[in-house]
């Protein structure tokens, strides 16, 4: 059983071979004993438009925001670089000027 690869879909090491096919017993998922793994990216960061964003991006807000604990507004249209891109709810990492650093969620923002 060391020659049996792992799941590609949850990584789980129990796979065993039916019929030529490969059996993840955790999560179900079924594949090719020769199929090719593909490598998926894991991370995919999209702005309102669908366009995907990246490290360094320029991007413009499409809504006005509310600065929480602050009784200040970032505007529509006020650019903003991306600074990093981090996973979680508020996913982009950025510096917007007069208001210092913040995270922002990518369905307000859109590429520049």
């Amino acid at each position: 059983m060391a020659d049996m690869p792992a799941c590609p879909q949850c990584a789980a090491d129990y796979t065993y071979e039916d019929q030529g096919l490969y059996v993840c017993p955790s999560c179900g998922h079924e594949w090719a004993a020769n199929e090719p793994v593909e490598q998926e990216d894991s991370f995919v960061v999209r702005d309102a438009n669908g366009n995907q964003l990246a490290d360094g991006d320029n991007v413009t807000l499409i809504k006005d925001l509310k600065v929480k604990g602050s009784s200040s507004t970032i505007k529509v249209g006020t650019k903003v670089r991306i600074n990093r891109l981090v996973d979680g709810d508020h996913n982009i990492d950025c510096k917007v000027d007069g208001i210092g650093p913040m995270m922002l969620k990518s369905e307000f923002v859109k590429k520049a």
